[in-house]
């Protein structure tokens, strides 16, 4: 099933192309006036040089004046090979339709709503017939049943026709084209960036990637740039304030040989208040005692952090380098 584009935003127009996989664009005057196109002859020869097809419209009164503005468009530079002329269903329009595929050039009967103009498209050797699903069911009528009977026509008589499932409005409209067996169906952007989305294949992609990195970063380049330790002659309030500064529910506490006397938590400071009131506040941080803080080299795997942090529930571990402590290590960092 060939898939093409449904826009007349250069930008979403540049963007989706760059994918590699579409077939082709459409468009139409109305999509080029809402994006404030004044030049349309120009803007169609810009899109033309984005897109491998394009289709685009030749409007007429008549078949004579609907063929000249194909012919017309030709000749500013469109190439015969990779534009198809949209043309709405009438009796003149199935007559140009008859006219210009004599010539080899392409052409998509549209605003299709009845099996009767979809036989008269097809008969008239329409290259495509597009049905309006969208616009057709928003009237309460049964579109899908006429896309399947459109198909199912071309299938049967052997018409060398492809049916086109357009107005696309959701992403059941997409699962519907395959299943009725359509030939070729046009979406809008924002239906083209919903049409992977999944969310077991989100959950799954992420699960892929958190494992790889749990095995290939270290914990050197996840920890935070940021080194929160201080001296342990530092005051107790001064030791908090760089806390806050730092971020960290923690400070890593060192002597003046840079070795990790342990580390302070806020959790450390609410005891000591509750026992001591404010006063202790004025006290070193070279005053107080700790546990021997756990510590991670800063070229382990996180996969040995986060096992680390799993078995002793705690929610930071001490960084050393050398056997010197250079930071910390938050559980919020996996």
């Amino acid at each position: 099933m060939e898939l093409y584009l449904d826009s007349a935003d250069f930008n979403e127009i540049e963007n989706a192309f760059k994918l590699g996989f579409l077939d082709g664009l459409t468009t139409t005057p109305t999509f080029m006036h809402r994006h404030g196109v004044t030049d349309i002859d120009s803007y169609i020869l810009k899109l033309a040089d984005l897109v491998p097809v394009l289709m685009v419209e030749a409007l007429g009164k008549t078949a004579e004046e609907i063929c000249d503005e194909a012919h017309r468009l030709l000749d500013l530079g469109l190439q015969k090979d990779s534009t198809v002329f949209k043309i709405p269903i009438s009796l003149e329009g199935v007559k140009a339709c008859k006219i210009l595929r004599n010539e080899d050039i392409l052409v998509n009967i549209h605003l299709v709503y009845t099996l009767q103009q979809a036989y008269m498209a097809m008969h008239a050797g329409a290259t495509y017939v597009c049905v309006l699903v969208g616009r057709w069911q928003d009237q309460g009528h049964d579109a899908l049943a006429l896309v399947q009977q459109c198909v199912e026509a071309v299938n049967y008589y052997g018409y060398d026709t492809k049916i086109m499932f357009s107005s696309v409005r959701n992403m059941e409209h997409v699962r519907n084209a395959f299943d009725l067996g359509a030939h070729t169906i046009t979406v809008p952007y924002k239906i083209l960036l919903q049409m992977p989305e999944n969310n077991f294949t989100t959950v799954g992609t992420e699960q892929f990637y958190e494992h790889t990195r749990m095995m290939t970063v270290k914990v050197k380049d996840a920890m935070s740039q940021v080194n929160p330790i201080v001296k342990a002659n530092t005051l107790l309030q001064d030791a908090i304030i760089k806390m806050t500064e730092f971020g960290f529910g923690c400070i890593v506490i060192v002597d003046d040989k840079n070795e990790a006397r342990g580390v302070f938590t806020d959790g450390d400071l609410r005891r000591l208040l509750q026992k001591g009131g404010r006063d202790i506040l004025s006290q070193k941080m070279s005053d107080l005692t700790y546990n021997s803080p756990l510590s991670i080299d800063s070229n382990e795997i996180l996969f040995k952090a986060n096992e680390m942090f799993k078995t002793h529930k705690v929610d930071n571990l001490l960084v050393t380098e050398n056997s010197k402590p250079i930071g910390l290590l938050d559980i919020q960092d996996i």
